[in-house]
């Protein structure tokens, strides 16, 4: 049995890559304020209590890209989703919700995968109260965030395992059936 495969998906310069070395716990992802800079899917195993995933990194969504790099750049965001048992669409609670923010959410709708909502940078009272704005985008599941400053991770962690396909966690259950 394969391990599940979770994407991190969303526009560009929304916390994506941050999001992806806070769950591995280790710098992996090249993070920088420049758009863009995610290009190609970043795949790394991920554990948490004792579950194991593989975490998949993508560029950033766009409705209209313009240039052969930003189309293959989508093409990846595409295959992820289409890999993806669990998708983690991230926003930016700074921006609010955009127009790609509310096409992601209607593409991965039609997916009939689980899908949570995840509003990045949230880190003061000011900010959660804002992340509000994305029950708009019509996805119950909605999570609050901060990748940066770790707030609201262990959260999303617990609701992503949750969603995970039926998998036996990993290491413990091998120590156990070898006796």
């Amino acid at each position: 049995m394969s391990d599940p495969i979770v994407a991190i998906i969303g526009r560009p310069n929304v916390g994506k890559s941050s999001l992806f070395n806070r769950i591995l716990r280790r710098r992996h992802a090249i993070v920088s304020e420049m758009a863009g800079t995610t290009r190609d899917r970043l795949m790394a195993t991920a554990e948490w209590e004792g579950h194991r995933f593989i975490l998949l990194d993508t560029g950033g969504l766009e409705s209209n890209p313009e240039g052969s790099i930003r189309e293959k750049v989508q093409e990846q965001a595409e295959m992820a989703m289409g890999d993806a048992d669990v998708i983690l669409l991230l926003t930016d609670v700074n921006e609010g919700v955009t127009a790609s923010d509310q096409l992601a959410a209607e593409r991965l709708r039609r997916t009939n995968k689980p899908v949570v909502l995840v509003v990045n940078k949230v880190d003061n009272e000011s900010r959660e109260f804002a992340a509000n704005e994305f029950h708009r985008l019509g996805m119950t599941d909605t999570l609050p965030v901060s990748a940066y400053h770790n707030f609201g991770v262990h959260d999303l962690m617990d609701r992503l395992v949750s969603l995970l396909p039926s998998t036996i966690p990993y290491e413990e259950d091998w120590e156990d059936n070898e006796g």
